[in-house]
């Protein structure tokens, strides 16, 4: 649509990874690999917390959130990534794009505060574990989940609103594999002091308050361990906050080097590769962190992949088949 000298667009294309076709398809077997495994490793995660009673317990009930937040978050970047190694059109429409910044914006939001939840809840268990139970009631759980998606949906649909009363002209290509507000907003042709004020606020709090929780949570954290008389003790507190402390290490640190490094045209490179860890990665990794790191999930896996052996055979001998892949996976998960 044209007015005047000026080309509005009205869809955009993304750029990805400039490289030759022979790496375009050796990324796409690599990133195709990475996303299954996040699929079936975090909706595994979710399946299990869910049939085990064993597990379920505060920390679980966070986990479970925090497993749904990577599927649907890293959904909504990494199919289209996909298919643009495959095709030469890299195009996406202005509503595609708002769809999948929506999304993508809601649920890495959502990712913060359910880490900074996580280390509240880990802050109570081992600081207060007599009253653990009462504070972290299963009221308060949900309390704490409900106002992650809260602020996760308050800040994708301001981010979002704001965008349509912006104008794209003349150029549309975004150096970038997904639908990001840095540079879409660099093609604007309008007033973007709204939106950048905007960005720098919710952006700003989300991960500064986050952090701060995680921070001082676990400063006391480690103040009570330190005084526990037993080294027992202490290395079973250490044991129970290894697994969160990882991930919340790997996530945070991706999302300083991305915004913390000043900006040039070498940097637009390296926040491709730093999107490409938390947004896809990361999905992949915490699942494993918290599974290979924790006795707990590891025996309801065991007990899940035991019960496969009591599937029937049929005549497309399917209970064979996962019987058999059973067997081989429960080593993975040593007693």
């Amino acid at each position: 649509m044209t007015q005047g000298n000026v080309t509005r667009v009205t869809k955009f294309i993304l750029l990805g990874f400039v490289v030759r076709q022979e790496l375009q398809y050796m990324l796409f077997l690599v990133f195709l690999v990475i996303y299954n495994i996040s699929l079936v490793a975090n909706f595994g995660m979710i399946l299990v917390i869910k049939c085990d009673a064993r597990l379920h317990t505060p920390m679980y009930f966070f986990l479970q959130n925090l497993a749904f937040a990577d599927l649907c978050y890293t959904s909504a970047i990494t199919p289209k990534m996909l298919v643009n190694f495959l095709v030469s059109d890299k195009s996406i429409s202005f509503s595609g794009c708002v769809i999948q910044l929506y999304i993508y914006g809601i649920f890495a939001t959502i990712e913060l505060y359910l880490l900074a939840a996580m280390a509240v809840d880990r802050y109570v268990a081992i600081c207060y574990p007599l009253r653990y139970p009462i504070i972290m009631s299963q009221r308060a759980c949900i309390q704490l989940a409900t106002g992650s998606y809260v602020m996760g949906s308050l800040n994708a649909t301001t981010q979002v609103g704001l965008l349509f009363s912006l104008s794209f002209c003349n150029s549309n290509t975004i150096n970038h594999f997904f639908y990001d507000l840095p540079p879409i907003l660099a093609l604007s042709c309008s007033n973007i002091d709204v939106n950048v004020m905007s960005l720098v606020i919710f952006v700003g709090f989300n991960l500064v308050s986050t952090l701060l929780v995680v921070f001082f949570s676990y400063v006391y954290i480690l103040a009570a361990i330190l005084r526990m008389p037993s080294s027992a003790r202490r290395h079973k507190a250490f044991s129970t906050c290894a697994s969160h402390l990882t991930a919340v290490t790997i996530f945070y640190g991706t999302l300083s080097y991305m915004y913390l490094q000043p900006s040039s045209s070498e940097s637009q490179e390296n926040d491709k590769v730093a999107s490409v860890f938390y947004g896809i990665v990361i999905p992949m990794l915490n699942p494993l962190i918290y599974s290979l790191r924790n006795k707990e999930v590891k025996e309801a896996v065991k007990v899940y992949l035991i019960s496969l052996e009591s599937i029937p055979f049929n005549c497309f001998n399917i209970g064979g088949f996962m019987t058999r892949w059973s067997l081989k996976f429960r080593n993975i998960f040593p007693p």
